[in-house]
């Protein structure tokens, strides 16, 4: 997009939203990633989705070889137009891609695997989460490079995976705003993203264009 487009698309924004785009892109990361993997409950990938907003992890990563293509939105509560959802048909295409981008494969596990407290933030990481009953597949598994778990303290061995990723997120993300590695987005990739967001903003943004672009010939 132009910057002339996107300044006359801005001007349909107040400069509330306008200041919060530029705020919460200023947060925003693509240091840590997510991956879900064929959550059966479509409400949990929603909320998972919800989580990474909240805690300014720009892109999921969805691998929906059985389920198909679903996200609750009203769980969601608009985060589908905040996050970039990349949708995988199997774990290997996910895994390719997210390694040609720099990442190590990070497993989440109920019950084993190195704490919280010690994980090194130094290397890009996907924080993969599996089914609720079962778990990470056995072929994704063995394609991680380090495991990571939440460790716990009762009688109960398994949080639910939305419950997961949010206190994984919050305590990583927490670290990761203090840790000596160059976090933030480049500023073509906020550019790239407000130019989403601004789109997705705005009633009858695709009309909108088109008469800008048919008055700027």
């Amino acid at each position: 997009m132009e910057p002339e487009l996107l300044r006359h698309l801005e001007s349909f924004l107040t400069p509330r939203r306008r200041t919060l785009f530029d705020r919460v892109l200023s947060e925003r990361t693509r240091w840590l990633t997510v991956v879900t993997e064929d959550v059966y409950q479509m409400h949990n990938t929603s909320a998972v989705m919800r989580s990474c907003d909240v805690f300014g992890i720009q892109d999921l990563h969805v691998i929906e070889k059985r389920f198909g293509k679903r996200v609750d939105k009203e769980i969601a509560m608009g985060a589908q137009k905040w996050v970039d959802i990349h949708r995988h048909n199997d774990a290997q295409g996910c895994i390719k891609t997210l390694r040609n981008q720099g990442y190590q494969i990070v497993a989440t596990s109920p019950r084993h695997g190195e704490p919280l407290s010690t994980f090194d933030l130094r290397q890009k990481s996907a924080l993969v989460f599996g089914t609720e009953k079962n778990g990470i597949s056995p072929e994704l598994m063995q394609e991680a490079d380090r495991t990571l778990t939440i460790p716990m303290h009762g009688f109960t061995e398994s949080l639910n995976i939305s419950v997961s990723a949010a206190i994984i997120l919050n305590d990583l993300v927490s670290k990761l705003r203090i840790a000596p590695v160059d976090w933030t987005l480049s500023e073509q990739e906020k550019y790239a993203i407000k130019c989403r967001w601004t789109k997705a903003s705005i009633k009858d943004a695709v009309g909108i264009i088109e008469r800008f672009k048919s008055k700027s010939k």
